[in-house]
Parts: C-alpha cells; structure tokens; sequence
C-alpha cells in the first residue's frame, strides 16, 4: 500500500541554515523512500493570516519556491503546488466548516493565546483576533483531507491541529457518509530528533534572534558571518570543548562521521578558533555551493518557477477534483436536471462519543463529544490509562448521576439539556453492549 504524505511550506522568506538541516533537508531525501507517495505545497493562503504586504507575499512564494528546488525537490516526482492554486481547497474548507462546532476551534492554541494576551492586557478576547485566525485550523484540514493524505510531518505544536481535522473528518463522514468514509482521517508524525542549530550568538538560530545564517547567502558573506560566531577566549592550542560550541555542532550538521570525528580531535589537540570557522566555511559552503548556483538562476527566472508550479496544480487538481465534487453530491449540491437519488431516513439518535487520550505531558484525559465534534464533557488529568478508563466506565454505566460521582475529576461539568441527553444515550448503547 502506499502512505500518502503532505507537507505544507509557510511562504515567509528565505529560509536559515537550520530551517535547512532542521526541516527542508531531511523532507527532501524523504522524497525517495519507497511505497511513499508526496504532496509538498506552498501555504500562501495561510500566509495571509500575518501578512497583509502584498509584494513581500509574491516574494516570499518566489524565494521558497526556488529555495525547494535548489535544494532538490525533484517536482517530477512529488506534487509540488501553490495552495491558492488549488480552488477545491477553500471549497472544501466551506463543507468543513459546516460541520465544524465552534467550541473546537475555540480551543486552538493560537486562538487562545491571542485571547489570553488581549486579557492580560485588558482588552476585549477577540481584539486584533481575525477570522483568518481563528479558523485557520478548518483551512488546514481540507489542504489535508483535499489529497486523502495519510501521514502529516509536523512540529510538535501542530499536533493539535490534526487532531482537530480528525475530529472534522468523523463529522462529516457521520453526518454524509451513509457507513463510508469519504474522508480519510490523517495522522501527525512528529520528528523527535529534529535538528536545531546554533546561531551567530550561540543561541538556537532563529529570525526573532537576528542571529541566522541565511542559506543562500552569497559565499563571501557566508565567510564573513561565519567568521563572526561568538567564541570563547581560549587560545591556540588550548582544548576546547566540543559540548556547547556553535562552531562544532555547524559542523557536524553538514559533515560526515569521519570528519567529524577529525574535528573532535581537532578541538581535543587545541585548534584556533580562526582555524575551525574556516573549515566550518568551506564544509557549509561545499554543500550549499552547488544550490545556491541553481537558487541564483531560478531567481532570475520567475516564469520557470510559475511553470512549475502551474504543472503541480494541474496535477494536483486531478485528485482534488474528483474528490470534491463526491463532497458536494454528498451534501446536497448536485445538478438540479439529475433525478434525485431519495432514501429512506433512519431514525438514529445523535451518537456521542467518548475519547480517551494521552497528552504531551504524559497524563491522560478523556472528553465527550457530540457528533459534531462539540465539547460536552472535558475530564482533568489522570495519571495513568487505567484510571481514566474507569471514569470512562462510569460516566458509561452511570450518565447523568455519573456528574456528581466524577464532579471532583472534570474540567466541565456545567449540566445542560445537550449533556444530559448524550449521556442518556451513552447509557442506552452501554447496556446494548
């Protein structure tokens, strides 16, 4: 079987030595792995969130589109596109959003941020908060479950923001599926060994830093800001300490076992500092030489890159396409000149749900949703599955009286007609199993 991958690239840019060895580096050689299938897009309508210049929007999508390409990505083989390309995305957004209960993307951690920052400074919630924002998380999902992707490579802080298109996904297919899944339900997979470099200054490079090294910097401005990473004062011939040093982590990221080795023993046998940022030079630029030759072309030639990326939309929409227009028959929107296809409804209650999960901080929860992905019922945090497992039992067996047995161990509890009939209903399929 074939796993479909999707990667989304924020148009914002030219990208820095560790976006590089942290994320475009690794996606790239991950191109060739085997029964894999890979979808890459430019996220320019995502962009729009934080940036309303539009000159530097165009700039970015040329910058990051030619970056991507001078650093490998093979477009003949992956499907390589401009979000706003694709018209079947927003459309799908629409069917999404339609499903989609507002109480889950009120819990968006972006969202809430915002909100908590208007708080503190005492301000209305919603204050500077655009709708962008706060639905970001419905456009997210349908540039996922537009292509049917079954794998998402994703930081930690966007695990939530799959989790969120799973819960869509069961929606829709609930409410319109008729027992098909019509889309699929992704999965997030984190890298845990990302990795993440050292600045100019010995802090994790990063653009809030202003300590980055930009990665097609021209190679005597390379020389220059390499020969500026803050060392220590320790003299030629002195030891120096591999552990901590920007200059041998630089270096270990672009070289070999071998020479990494060479250069341990040279920092144990007291190599100058001028000595090491010079190799570090001509290894960083040994690699990036090559790419920044290319980057430099396709930067000279706008239309090619338009080329390219018109031929991924084409591609790309013969998936998007068809699967769209199965979403529209599904709701309703279909040619009025068709006869319609009428069934028999059946009568079926609303099914809540009960999911049981772990977090990022190793404690489990559980919470309880309507069909619609609404929030009913948020337990706190229990220490191990089992604990919450038998919660979840009694709040099965149990239902409504089941709130004042748990009281002490729910976030939410606050009774309303919804709650207490979807634990009626929990109660009833409970007993039926």
């Amino acid at each position: 079987m074939t796993t479909r991958f999707l990667t989304g690239i924020t148009p914002s840019g030219i990208p820095h030595l560790g976006n590089y060895a942290g994320a475009i580096r690794p996606s790239v050689r991950s191109q060739w792995g085997a029964d894999v299938d890979n979808f890459y897009f430019l996220a320019d309508l995502h962009s729009l969130i934080k940036s309303q210049n539009p000159a530097q929007t165009q700039q970015s999508t040329l910058e990051i589109a030619a970056t991507w390409i001078a650093c490998g990505l093979d477009t003949d083989k992956v499907t390589f596109y401009r979000q706003s390309d694709i018209p079947e995305i927003p459309q799908l957004s629409w069917l999404l959003t339609c499903v989609t209960g507002k109480g889950l993307l009120n819990r968006a951690h972006a969202y809430k941020a915002s909100v908590d920052k208007n708080r503190e400074a005492g301000l209305d919630d919603d204050a500077d908060v655009t709708a962008g924002l706060f639905m970001y998380p419905v456009l997210m999902a349908a540039d996922i479950m537009m292509f049917k992707a079954h794998k998402v490579p994703v930081g930690r802080d966007q695990v939530q923001h799959i989790e969120m298109a799973r819960d869509m996904a069961a929606s829709f297919n609930h409410i319109y599926g008729q027992g098909q899944e019509l889309l699929v339900l992704p999965e997030a997979v984190v890298d845990e060994q990302v990795a993440t470099l050292p600045g100019l200054d010995g802090r994790k490079m990063s653009k809030s830093y202003g300590n980055t090294i930009p990665l097609f910097t021209p190679r005597e401005q390379l020389r220059k800001l390499i020969m500026g990473i803050a060392t220590d004062s320790r003299t030629p011939g002195e030891p120096k300490d591999t552990e901590g040093s920007a200059i041998f982590q630089l270096y270990q990221a672009f070289a070999s076992t071998e020479e990494t080795a060479s250069m341990a023993k040279a920092f144990a046998d007291g190599i100058a500092w001028g000595d090491a940022k010079a190799q570090l030079f001509e290894r960083v630029d040994a690699e990036l030489s090559p790419m920044r030759s290319v980057f430099d072309e396709l930067m000279a030639d706008p239309g090619k890159i338009e080329a390219i990326l018109l031929q991924g939309a084409e591609k790309a929409r013969t998936v998007a396409a068809p699967l769209l227009a199965e979403m529209k028959k599904a709701v309703g929107l279909r040619d009025l000149r068709t006869q319609l296809e009428v069934k028999q409804a059946k009568e079926t209650a609303t099914a809540p749900q009960v999911k049981q999960y772990r977090e990022s901080d190793g404690q489990f929860y559980f919470k309880l949703v309507s069909a619609k992905g609404e929030l009913l019922l948020q337990s706190k945090a229990y220490a191990s599955g089992k604990d919450a497992g038998a919660a979840v039992k009694v709040l099965k067996s149990q239902g409504v009286q089941a709130l004042v047995a748990l009281a002490d161990q729910l976030e939410s509890a606050q009774s309303t007609p919804e709650l207490q009939q979807a634990l009626d209903a929990l109660v009833v399929a409970h007993a039926e199993d």
